[in-house]
Formats: structure tokens, C-alpha cells, sequence
């Protein structure tokens, strides 16, 4: 009879430390609570296909994608420190995140988040938001159509790890 409580005590142990962990790895990946339904960090599988919206023309891959309540969220890892708040190009990537979920799943995101190994941000996705996005989109597209867009850094590996690299006649490796 005490073996039975020994062995009961000492799973009730394991479930708690695995517990734990779980709680520690999510809160070092800058996720909410909720279920995670999209990864791109290749870590549990093989990436997923990217999220694309016809109606913009724009596709993309979050780093993780979570549904909490009703909503999907989107989620950005970076890697750097944070900042005293988010850079804009961060927040516009992710609203880009926001509309492509939107598009996606049917149901437009509150906001999404912005996760640095210090600290995260939940930005709003507002209307406002949205329309700068799309604003910025469009100034892209026409700086591609004018031969006006540049490589914005001289970083070999990142552009070894672009995407777009075997594309890009501006590629440093």
C-alpha cells in the first residue's frame, strides 16, 4: 500500500516538473496562452505553406500562430534586445501577419505580438495600422516597378538566408 502512494507522489512530481517546463518554454517563445496552430521555426516539423491574401497579392510565414478564444494571433520572435518599443518595420511585419490571418482564418486578430528575448509587445491592429500597411505595400510595389528598390544591408549570411536570394540581383553571396 505505501509503494502505491510512493509511485502516486512521485508521478504527481513528474506532471508538475512537466508542467513547468511547458510553462518555461512558452514563456521563452513569447507565446500567449492558447493553442498553438502554426509554426515556422522548424523546430516540431516541417514549415508550413505560407498564409497568402489574393486580394493584396502578399504572402508571408509568422513565426507562430496561436489560437486564444475566438481569435487567431500572430506571433513574431526577433532575436535582438528589445527596444523601448517596437520598431516599425517589426510592427508592419506583423501587421502584415494580421491581415494575412484575417484573410486565412476569416476573423481579424485584435493585435498580435512582437516577442524579443526581454520583453513583448501586443500591438493593436487597427484600421489605422492596416491602412499604413497597405500604403507602404503599394510604395514598395512602386519602387520595384522604378527600379528603385535596394538591399537595405551588407550582411552576406542574411543574405544567404533570404528567401529571396536566388531572385535577387543585388545578393552579396
Amino acid at each position: 500500500m505505501v509503494w502505491l502512494l510512493v509511485v502516486g507522489i512521485g508521478l504527481l512530481l513528474l506532471s508538475l516538473s512537466l508542467l513547468w517546463s511547458a510553462w518555461r518554454l512558452r514563456q521563452h517563445a513569447g507565446l500567449p496562452g492558447g493553442r498553438v496552430i502554426y509554426s515556422d521555426t522548424r523546430a516540431w516539423r516541417e514549415c508550413p505553406e505560407p498564409l497568402y491574401s489574393a486580394s493584396v497579392n502578399l504572402a508571408g510565414k509568422p513565426d507562430y500562430l496561436v489560437r486564444r478564444w475566438k481569435y487567431v494571433l500572430p506571433v513574431e520572435v526577433k532575436s535582438g534586445a528589445a527596444p523601448d518599443e517596437p520598431y516599425r518595420s517589426h510592427v508592419l511585419q506583423l501587421a502584415a501577419y494580421c491581415l494575412l490571418v484575417e484573410e486565412t482564418y476569416g476573423l481579424r486578430p485584435p493585435y498580435g505580438l512582437i516577442h524579443y528575448p526581454d520583453r513583448t509587445f501586443a500591438v493593436d491592429y487597427t484600421g489605422e495600422l492596416e491602412h499604413e500597411l497597405l500604403d507602404t505595400v503599394e510604395w514598395m510595389r512602386e519602387d520595384l516597378r522604378d527600379g528603385q528598390a535596394e538591399r537595405d544591408h551588407v550582411d552576406p549570411g542574411r543574405c544567404r538566408a533570404c528567401g529571396y536570394a536566388t531572385y535577387c540581383d543585388q545578393r552579396l553571396a
